[in-house]
């Protein structure tokens, strides 16, 4: 039956069905299967899907809005249902995708993950200006801050990020994360960031250990 419904769900997300996504996640959630399995077997695997069919070229964007809205559908239903303190950690992510670069399936997946593990997200976008990073993390009360870039153009925003955060006097409120296709752990050591996430499931660890260290 488990099988199934992940089936169900991957497929929902890769057709970009909101319908179908909302009525996987509550059939799932009315079997009494665990919401963290559910979305990290179904949901989760179906985005992984769509991201890949969108970096090789074999889906387009129009497609890939319908399977964000999909996901952020299911998301919803997920997060209402996880038990009060079960796989969460409490604690405040912004997420962005830097000035000059407009990726965000990237960014897409990681919001989800991140939900679905039950942490308190704000996505602020892409092509996101470093006052936005900044100014939005003070407003929110954000424990970290996670940008993200596919080019390697706009990879020096990062360091801005950091920069412009010691500049502000405010860089020791906050733990930073960095990734995106180009980016590396020694690019992170580099610009002084405190954490690097090769994909969202290591997004995932790594904020939970920033969180929790």
């Amino acid at each position: 039956m488990s099988e199934t419904i992940y089936q169900e769900a991957m497929e929902a997300i890769l057709k970009g069905d909101a319908d179908k996504a909302v009525d996987t996640a509550n059939k799932g959630i009315d079997t009494g299967m665990d919401p963290l399995d559910l979305m990290n077997n179904g949901f989760i695997s179906g985005i992984n899907q769509v991201g890949d069919l969108f970096e090789t070229g074999r889906l387009f964007l129009p497609q890939l809005v319908m399977s964000a809205s999909a996901m952020e559908k299911a998301t919803e239903i997920i997060n209402a249902a996880i038990p009060e303190g079960k796989g969460t950690v409490s604690g405040k992510v912004l997420v962005g995708t830097v000035e000059g670069d407009v990726h965000d399936i990237g960014k897409t997946i990681v919001v989800a993950l991140f939900k679905a593990n039950g942490f308190d997200v704000l996505d602020i976008g892409r092509d996101a200006p470093i006052e936005q990073f900044i100014n939005q993390a003070e407003k929110f009360g954000a424990d970290i801050i996670g940008s993200s870039t596919l080019l390697t153009t706009t990879m020096a925003v990062q360091k801005q990020i950091e920069e412009e955060l010691k500049k502000a006097g405010i860089r020791e409120k906050y733990k930073t994360i960095v990734g995106g296709a180009p980016v590396t752990q020694r690019w992170a050591d580099r610009i002084g960031a405190d954490a690097y996430a090769q994909d969202a499931s290591d997004g995932v660890r790594k904020v939970k250990e920033l969180l929790t260290g």
